[in-house]
């Protein structure tokens, strides 16, 4: 009954939540600002789309994950940004422009990027006999329940800009309660071996994290992008929607073990985003 209610009820609702505070956020000039930053959107989905999924390929490698673990974490990386990365992006005094074009370019592409990553890591590490592709009528679920929201709040911005400023707040707590439902009735559902798990797939995610920063961080002022910029991609990269995540891992592909890493993502993401924004100040500070 609990696992029911909660892949069947709570995670499309929350994910509904989730995206419609997105769409509350968005407007069509987010999308047309691709032009005015081309340099960093580029650099910015490169690192999110390309360079992260190989990167946590290897971690899940070297950290020697189980098959359906290794697989989590994918599903992780191939992620789009939270919406919750504007507001760290923000208190960090990052380019919060730049994140809600990001967040919104992800979370369109990702749709259809999860699938060929998920594909890919079910295929590379799994057995021949568990590996099942994830069928078209799954993949369209995955865009209804992300697309579908994100455009309804779109709409509300854009004709009832009132309703939308007076939803904004509410939307927000409610998304940060539902996701913090969501991971503790994951975690009471998993927790006959969600300690072993937690032991064997921690270290990994913890690396996936900071990894995921860095590289969001770093990648951009080697190619010259200012310090503002530099820290809005960090974020982006560094916090991913884990709702998502732990919804394709439940509903979508039907296996509970493979939730565990962006659960324990969901805990660790927002106290090292917490220290990566005071540490890249820091640096500003006494530059």
């Amino acid at each position: 009954m609990q696992a029911n209610f909660l892949s069947a009820v709570l995670l499309p609702l929350a994910l509904a939540i989730i995206m419609m505070g997105l769409g509350l956020s968005l407007q069509l000039e987010d999308f047309k600002r691709v032009v005015t930053f081309p340099k960093a959107v580029v650099l910015g989905l490169f690192c999110q789309m390309i360079l992260l999924p190989v990167i946590c390929y290897f971690i899940a490698l070297g950290f020697g994950l189980s098959p359906e673990l290794a697989v989590g974490l994918m599903l992780l990386s191939a992620s789009p940004g939270g919406p919750t990365a504007n507001l760290y992006s923000h208190i960090s005094k990052g380019d919060v422009a730049l994140n809600v074009t990001l967040t919104a370019l992800n979370s369109l592409i990702s749709v259809f990027s999860i699938t060929i990553i998920v594909n890919f890591a079910m295929k590379q590490f799994m057995q021949s006999d568990q590996y099942v592709p994830l069928q078209f009528s799954k993949v369209m679920e995955v865009v209804m329940i992300v697309l579908l929201p994100v455009s309804i709040g779109m709409v509300v911005r854009s004709k009832f800009s009132k309703l939308a400023a007076t939803l904004d707040k509410p939307v927000k707590i409610a998304s940060a309660v539902f996701l913090t439902l969501v991971i503790v009735l994951t975690i009471i559902k998993e927790r006959n071996h969600i300690v072993d798990d937690s032991k064997a797939v921690g270290l990994a995610t913890l690396t996936l994290n900071v990894a995921s920063m860095a590289i969001g961080y770093f990648v951009p002022l080697f190619f010259q992008l200012g310090k503002k910029q530099a820290i809005a991609i960090g974020m982006e990269i560094g916090i991913h929607n884990g709702t998502l995540a732990i919804f394709i891992a439940l509903t979508v592909i039907g296996n509970s073990t493979m939730s565990i890493p962006p659960v324990i993502y969901s805990l660790l993401m927002f106290f090292t985003a917490a220290i990566f924004g005071y540490l890249v100040n820091i640096g500003r500070k006494y530059a």
